[in-house]
């Protein structure tokens, strides 16, 4: 009887520790980027508890959104490396661009902007990304124009592939407006080079353009590098995104990272990105990395 007791003890024991386990392991990890605009009210108040906030979180890599005069939030790229890595991340890529004036669109003259991006590709390097990604142009007049942010483009990308960065666009809704009797995000597609620029695709501003992500997925197959997942508010929060069908798809996108984007919240911004983030980690769909790496 006492040996019945002993060992009931002890499986009591075993039970009440693998439930504490339980309780503190944590979802899988999984190799998923936060854009960094998420917690842009944070930064303003101070950037390194916000940084912090993103890798508590559990995000291995940020996406900036603040890159001017040659520093990101103000620090160098060195100081800002710095701080990413400190909070346990890495920095995989950044939103920063410079639009044509009137006269370089006209002129068909990319020298001055060019000059530019000569810096700031020096910049994103120096921080160790991978990605810059410019994300926003408005939509242009005529086809002609159009067809001269391609070349723009492809000349941007061509000298971030030269010294071992890429380049990208992202979409927001109005790319699915049509000029002359073109869908300007199809033209954009068809008409930048591949080799030199890929598509971040903004899931949710994809939808609210009323276009299906995975049509695109299928008719442009590999050309969506960057997947920027968003919903309404946090993910998987309005139903109004397919995500299952988005990422059952992802290898005909060509996608070699997620990167979430909390726009508008029902909770504090750190708390959005965590349940964000949580809705990722628990979706069996979702892959631990896109890259094959570590």
């Amino acid at each position: 009887m006492k040996k019945v007791l002993l060992f009931s003890v002890v499986a009591l024991q075993l039970l009440a520790a693998c439930t504490t386990k339980s309780e503190l392991r944590q979802s899988p990890k999984k190799d998923i980027a936060l854009q960094l605009y998420s917690l842009r009210t944070d930064f303003k108040n101070d950037f390194d508890a916000a940084i912090k906030k993103a890798g508590e979180a559990g995000y291995t890599a940020v996406e900036a959104a603040d890159y001017g005069d040659g520093k990101f939030y103000g620090k160098t790229p060195a100081d800002f490396k710095a701080a990413v890595e400190a909070a346990g991340m890495k920095a995989l890529s950044s939103h920063t661009t410079k639009l044509l004036s009137e006269q370089e669109l006209r002129a068909k003259d990319f020298t001055a902007p060019l000059a530019w991006w000569d810096e700031a590709i020096e910049a994103h390097l120096a921080a160790g990304m991978k990605y810059i990604v410019a994300p926003w142009m408005d939509v242009p007049k005529t086809l002609a124009d159009l067809q001269t942010y391609c070349d723009y483009y492809n000349a941007i990308g061509k000298k971030c592939k030269e010294k071992g960065l890429l380049f990208g666009y992202h979409n927001h809704a109005h790319e699915f407006t049509k000029i002359e009797d073109s869908v300007m995000y199809d033209y954009m597609l068809e008409h930048t080079n591949p080799k030199w620029v890929f598509f971040q695709m903004d899931v949710y501003w994809t939808v609210m353009g009323r276009q299906s992500p995975v049509e695109y997925f299928q008719k442009y197959p590999g050309r969506f590098t960057l997947l920027h997942i968003k919903d309404h508010k946090e993910l998987g929060q309005s139903g109004m995104v397919g995500f299952d069908a988005i990422f059952k798809n992802t290898d005909a996108a060509g996608t070699k990272f997620l990167i979430v984007e909390v726009e508008q919240y029902n909770h504090a911004p750190a708390e959005s990105i965590r349940i964000s983030l949580d809705y990722l980690l628990n979706c069996p769909l979702v892959k631990e990395s896109y890259t094959g790496e570590e």
